[in-house]
């Protein structure tokens, strides 16, 4: 009986390997497909994906992509989706770093309570308040203005931001902060110049999070501008699509050229975004 009983672990076990891999295979599959399809299909010219949606080019045609690389519009929204997604990025890390040192070291009532309130901000889909935003938007004068846009993200990424650093900032011994109380360094300098180099990893983590998330958000970008001048790229590929419905391959390789600076960032940073949120977990 005990080699029975041995043996169906030995067997679950040899059974869940496989199908691990079954699990992420498919899951590649269902992330990478498509992106290969839109990528490929911008070296295919619109005849040859109407005749054949799925296929390798023949011959290759790389005027779409070298048609959309010199064109103006495509520069123009990507300078702007840079500057706003920079101008998110330092609001979310600047003021986010700030709530959550001050909610990791200081003791003060209703502390707790205030935490949770930012950890309930997680489930607050943007789209709600699309309306509220969009009146006060107005009413503050920054429709069709980059701030109007990037005030906002750094606003909504300011939850993920202080549940992330939270944790960090409160596994750094109190000994560090006592020592340097008794060298002379107030709790502002404390936090400049020791608490933040030590949070690098997290406040690396989180700086990637709110920049992807202000790099790929559409529908703030739609609500605020009317003017082309101040497209963002996701609000550029939309418009793109529009104006040239009839040209299919040409709309694959804007597609994919937009998606080149996001992808490649979030994987030249993916080793400091775990690297942050384990150190955040152990915290």
């Amino acid at each position: 009986m005990s080699a029975i009983a041995a043996e169906r672990p030995a067997r679950r076990f040899s059974l869940i390997k496989p199908l691990t891999w079954l699990v992420v295979v498919v899951i590649v599959a269902i992330t990478v497909v498509p992106l290969i399809f839109v990528i490929e299909g911008g070296f295919r010219s619109t005849a040859q994906i109407n005749a054949a949606p799925v296929g390798l080019p023949h011959p290759w045609v790389w005027s779409n992509y070298t048609s959309v690389l010199f064109s103006s519009a495509f520069w123009r929204f990507l300078a702007n989706s840079a500057l706003i997604a920079v101008v998110a990025t330092g609001g979310a890390v600047g003021f986010g770093s700030m709530a959550a040192f001050a909610l990791s070291r200081i003791e003060f009532k209703g502390r707790e309570a205030i935490f949770t309130l930012f950890t309930v901000g997680l489930l607050f889909p943007i789209g709600v308040a699309s309306l509220p935003l969009y009146l006060l938007l107005e009413r503050i004068h920054l429709l069709d203005n980059p701030f109007g846009v990037a005030v906002p993200e750094a606003a909504f990424s300011l939850s993920i931001t202080i549940v992330i650093l939270r944790p960090f900032m409160r596994a750094i011994p109190a000994e560090i902060e006592d020592a340097a109380v008794v060298d002379g360094a107030t709790r502002l300098k404390f936090f400049a110049r020791i608490l933040l180099p030590l949070s690098r990893p997290a406040l690396v983590t989180v700086a990637i999070l709110a920049f992807v998330f202000s790099w790929n958000n559409y529908l703030l970008a739609y609500i605020v501008f009317t003017s082309p001048q101040h497209f963002t790229l996701p609000l550029g590929v939309a418009t793109f699509q529009t104006q040239y419905s009839q040209d299919t391959a040409r709309i694959f390789a804007f597609t994919a050229l937009s998606m080149v600076p996001a992808l490649g960032f979030f994987v030249l940073a993916e080793r400091r975004i775990v690297a942050g949120l384990s150190g955040s977990l152990k915290g």
